[in-house]
């Protein structure tokens, strides 16, 4: 049932991809409104990838051995978790990077020697997206 979700989740950010590159090859200005209802149903239909292994993790466990692993019912809600963990940190460096990388091109634009420190709050903004990885490693190394 794992496959299932993750089948699911899969499909859900393909699809989400694919009506984007589809709105933007056609030159469909839709608004924010349509952007806000594809993310939310793009986000349910995770959390239902998520949540599905979990619903079959009583079934599954009357066919586990006694050798199998103690349990296995929250690694959905763990893969999301590594998701979130990553994405939403990537999210914030780049939002980060965006505003500190504009700032010190105006900075260096103005005094050519400064871009030492302006490439020192750069990489502090990219640190963000760094933790966020190395917390889902963590997070993965746990559910294996």
């Amino acid at each position: 049932m794992f496959v299932y979700g993750l089948t699911l989740s899969i499909l859900t950010v393909a699809g989400t991809i694919g009506i984007g590159a589809l709105m933007r090859k056609t030159g469909f200005r839709g608004g924010k409104g349509l952007f806000a209802a594809i993310a939310t149903f793009s986000f349910c239909l995770l959390v239902a990838g998520a949540i599905l292994p979990m619903a079959s993790a009583p079934a599954m466990a009357a066919e586990a051995s006694a050798t199998a692993p103690a349990d296995a019912s929250n690694n959905g809600l763990g893969f999301l978790g590594m998701a979130l963990a990553t994405g939403l940190a990537c999210i914030g460096a780049g939002i980060a990077v965006g505003s500190v990388g504009s700032a010190a091109l105006g900075l260096v634009g103005e005094q050519p020697g400064a871009i030492g420190t302006t490439l020192i709050y750069v990489g502090l903004a990219e640190g963000v997206a760094i933790y966020g990885i190395v917390i889902s490693i963590i997070i993965l190394s746990k559910l294996a």
